[in-house]
Formats: structure tokens, sequence, C-alpha cells
């Protein structure tokens, strides 16, 4: 199963995500915690960039397609085998977070 958490900074979602992680650990369940962006090398390295406030000309559109390419590198090498392998994968945030940060907050066209 795939479960995300989503919702503003500061709102609780880790508190909440590492609650169910010990909630299905002591059903004895295998549960694999994820953030986005980040999880892979390749992953937090685009978090590096995504968090660097020396990036202030990065434009809206790049932002997206980073978060995008981010989220494409997890899915690839860790979500799909952890759910293959019958793993709970938790995720602090995912691609609802692009939609309304990138889609509504800055207004970038996420829809085509």
């Amino acid at each position: 199963m795939f479960i995300t958490f989503e919702g503003l900074d500061f709102c609780g979602k880790s508190t909440q995500i590492k609650l169910l992680k010990s909630h299905l650990e002591n059903e004895n369940k295998k549960v694999k915690l994820i953030r986005e962006p980040g999880g892979t090398s390749i992953s937090e390295k685009i978090r590096d960039i995504l968090l660097d406030n020396k990036n202030d000309e990065m434009k809206f559109e790049t932002e997206l397609l980073l978060f995008s390419a981010s989220r494409a590198q997890l899915v690839r090498e860790v979500i799909i085998p952890a759910l293959e392998a019958g793993v709970y994968v938790l995720s602090d945030r995912f691609h609802d977070s692009s939609i309304a940060y990138q889609g509504f907050g800055r207004g970038v066209n996420i829809i085509g």
C-alpha cells in the first residue's frame, strides 16, 4: 500500500507519519518511509537545488520539472520495488503537493 501525507508546513505530517509507521510495525508490517523531494541519491541532489535559497532566479516551470524529475526517480528506484515486495510505503508529500504549490500557488498550468 502507498499512503501519502499532505498538508501545510508544520501541520503535523511528520508526527502522523511516524505514528502510522509505528502502528503498522506493531502489526508486523514492513514499512518504508520516504520524503518528497528526496529519497534517492539523485532526488536528494535535486532537493538541494530546490531548497537552496540562492536559486531565486529559478522559473516556476523549472521548479515543477525538478519536482517531477525527483518524483520519477523515487517511483522507479524506491516506491515500485517496495510495493512489489509487499512493503507499505509512507510518503511525506507527493503529487498533491505539486498541484497545490506549483499549480495553484505558482500558477503553473499543470493540466496540460
